[in-house]
């Protein structure tokens, strides 16, 4: 498996392939319609990001050391940006989560071009993913001194 860091400048790579932010920003719909539709028993209150402006919903599973996620949203490009950051995270360690540098966001311009409302709900996914990260990690580390 990639390391996150592969794996964001893979994603680094396919934007720096554009000049034009119109290019750019028909990659992250794609990148949106590639993701797998979550299942609508996933679409519930439990599972919706609060401080996105569109509805954006993100299910977790933790296997063998691992999360796995998945999520969905009603607005195409907030699609895209998920599939983006599912892309860095999926099928990794509590640990390699919790560590991770975000730093493909900026190099590809991404920051600048997303409006503030846009900005912060990826970073309240992005929180998001992180706290189940340390939640999942603190519920490992109890088992193990428990056993």
């Amino acid at each position: 498996m990639k390391t996150i860091d592969e794996v964001q400048q893979e994603i680094i790579d396919e934007f720096n392939a554009f000049d034009d932010w119109l290019d750019k920003y028909s990659l992250i719909i794609e990148q949106g319609n590639a993701l797998e539709p979550l299942d609508e028993k996933y679409k519930t209150p439990d599972n919706l990001i609060e401080g996105c402006q569109s509805r954006v919903w993100l299910q977790t599973a933790y296997r063998d050391g691992r999360l796995y996620f998945q999520a969905d949203s009603d607005a195409v490009i907030v699609k895209g940006l998920l599939a983006l950051v599912l892309r860095v995270f999926n099928g990794r360690t509590p640990d390699e989560i919790i560590h991770a540098d975000l730093h493909f966001m900026d190099e590809i311009g991404l920051t600048k071009h997303l409006s503030p409302t846009r900005a912060n709900g990826l970073l309240a996914v992005i929180k998001q993913i992180r706290f189940y990260a340390i939640a999942y990690k603190a519920k490992e580390e109890s088992t193990q001194s428990a056993s």
